[in-house]
């Protein structure tokens, strides 16, 4: 660190300032986009709740996950759509630390719920005779738990660790939120070993809980092609089918952001990868557990059918 940096107190996101004109528009975009992933999953999570059909571990871990996507886009589009309204965009380095420290928690907690819930569906398929001794209220807790604790203690470890380093220069974040691999470029230091370090826990629990969903869908795929009828596949494939979709979109964004090498990384790709993860993937799961899911549609109108204000009209 040379004599003549200063340290920063504030950090300064640019990542619209050539979008100047469109800034207006953008936050319209994100607003709509904002208010229809929060009230998507409030839907889910409260139908879920009144729908006593509904309380079993897959749908258990569903309210886990909705609640969990309500509180990552919190954390990110807020800001942004505040900033998208003025000219300067600032943060102080104690607010970009626990912008950073939420959506990392949460986003690694959500690797490990993903893989409960393809735990879940291995279980339910291929083993359906013992499925509520293996999934007892006990265990989905148990689950839960687990894949909370790994994205608290983990993260926190990391991100404390990334904020230990100093600060200084122009403090300007090519980006629109604080993401980890932006901040760390504005450090005044090697952060060489702080990269080894975030690649190595990517990889461990990031890959982990990737490799399990793999291993559970593996063994699902092949109970399923031993089921005779035609009909019976496609009962079993449908119930795995939105848990497949919302995996693909979560670990394409995850793997390509944090597992790429330090090369490949540009302002352009981390803010266009991290558009995907922090606002379109949260505002798509609503969708995806709705439409393509036939009890949820079910419960739906069941719980709007005997709506009373509905009855009186």
């Amino acid at each position: 660190m040379s004599g003549n940096q200063s340290l920063c107190t504030k950090f300064t996101f640019v990542a619209f300032s050539s979008l100047a004109e469109l800034q207006p528009v953008l936050f319209v975009v994100f607003l709509l986009i904002y208010l229809f992933t929060v009230g998507g999953n409030l839907i889910i999570i409260s139908l879920i709740w009144v729908s006593t059909s509904l309380h079993t571990p897959m749908y258990f871990f569903l309210v886990n996950l909705s609640f969990l996507e309500m509180c990552y886009i919190t954390s990110v589009v807020p800001q942004m759509l505040v900033h998208l309204l003025m000219e300067t965009k600032t943060i102080s380095v104690g607010g970009c630390a626990a912008q950073m420290y939420t959506f990392a928690i949460l986003g690694l907690t959500e690797c490990s719920l993903l893989a409960a819930m393809a735990y879940d569906r291995f279980v339910a398929i291929c083993y359906p005779l013992r499925y509520t001794l293996l999934m007892s209220p006990r265990m989905c807790l148990i689950l839960a738990t687990a894949s909370w604790t790994t994205g608290v203690v983990v993260e926190s470890a990391q991100i404390t660790w990334i904020f230990s380093l100093p600060f200084c220069g122009t403090g300007k974040i090519q980006h629109f939120f604080c993401d980890i691999m932006p901040v760390m470029k504005l450090a005044c230091v090697d952060t060489s070993y702080n990269r080894i370090v975030m690649f190595v826990l990517s990889m461990i629990f990031i890959m982990t809980p990737c490799l399990l969903i793999l291993c559970s869908y593996l063994r699902i795929l092949v109970t399923i092609l031993r089921i005779p009828s035609a009909a019976g596949r496609h009962r079993a494939f449908s119930t795995c089918s939105s848990h497949i979709l919302v995996v693909s979109l979560f670990y394409g964004t995850a793997l390509f952001t944090y597992i790429q090498p330090k090369t490949v990384h540009t302002p352009e790709t981390d803010k266009a990868t991290a558009l995907m993860y922090t606002v379109v993937t949260p505002a798509l799961n609503p969708v995806i557990y709705t439409l393509r899911n036939k009890e949820v549609k079910e419960a739906f109108q069941r719980v709007t059918q005997r709506n009373p204000l509905r009855k009186m009209a």
